[in-house]
């Protein structure tokens, strides 16, 4: 066991730092996407609504694959050529970004909305009853579904290995094809994407309940 350890951990650590860098990347753009798109979804305005409508759509309904592939091998066509690493945060964070913005959007929606006209009532403006009210009363329903998404993020981050980034599940690979050690490789590559899964949900269930204190002081 420490052999194969001392052979394929080094190897492992270097795919996981990648597979982090995806994930940690992906997210904080998907998290700005996500906002932005969940907001202009619900504005009056076309000119802010159709354009979110188009982006959530699109990324929705095609290949998380088909997309990676259209980044890294057919936007050098167009005269726009990316690094692999850029370009798997890119389309992580766009896809999950639009998935996101559905959450966004949802929970807006299920706040209550006699909220608005209490606000109203109170001589608020849109915006402010919108940041003041209903997006605090919101975010405990928006952490949650996010916190499945980051899950997935991270799952989705193996994608890259098929535009020749070395992240875990591509290291995997190579070193199973090193030295054939499959079963115990892949069991290992398992466990290191199981915890790194649990510590995103504790992290994400530790934050639901600081909100719920918050909200429970206030």
């Amino acid at each position: 066991m420490i052999e194969f350890l001392q052979t394929h951990l080094p190897a492992l650590v270097g795919g996981l730092r990648v597979t982090l860098q995806l994930t940690v990347g992906g997210a904080l753009l998907a998290l700005l996407l996500a906002t932005v798109a969940g907001l202009a979804r619900r504005s009056p305005s076309r000119w802010l609504r159709w354009p979110a409508n188009v982006y959530v759509e699109a990324f929705r309904g095609t290949s998380a694959l088909v997309q990676l592939f259209w980044f890294y091998f057919a936007l050098p066509f167009f005269g726009l050529s990316m690094p692999a690493l850029v370009t798997g945060v890119l389309v992580l964070g766009l896809n999950s970004g639009a998935y996101g913005a559905e959450v966004v959007r949802s929970a807006i929606a299920n706040v209550p909305r006699g909220q608005w006209e209490a606000g109203r009532a109170l001589n608020l403006g849109e915006r402010q009853i919108l940041f003041r009210v209903i997006l605090p009363q919101a975010l405990p329903m928006m952490l949650p579904p996010a916190g499945n998404l980051l899950i997935e993020l991270l799952k989705n981050t193996a994608l890259v290995s098929l535009i020749t980034l070395s992240e875990l599940t591509f290291t995997a690979q190579v070193q199973r094809a090193a030295t054939l050690d499959t079963v115990p490789l892949f069991a290992l590559t398992l466990l290191i994407y199981f915890l790194v899964a649990q510590v995103l949900a504790v992290g994400m269930r530790s934050v639901e309940a600081r909100i719920a204190r918050r909200r429970g002081r206030a």
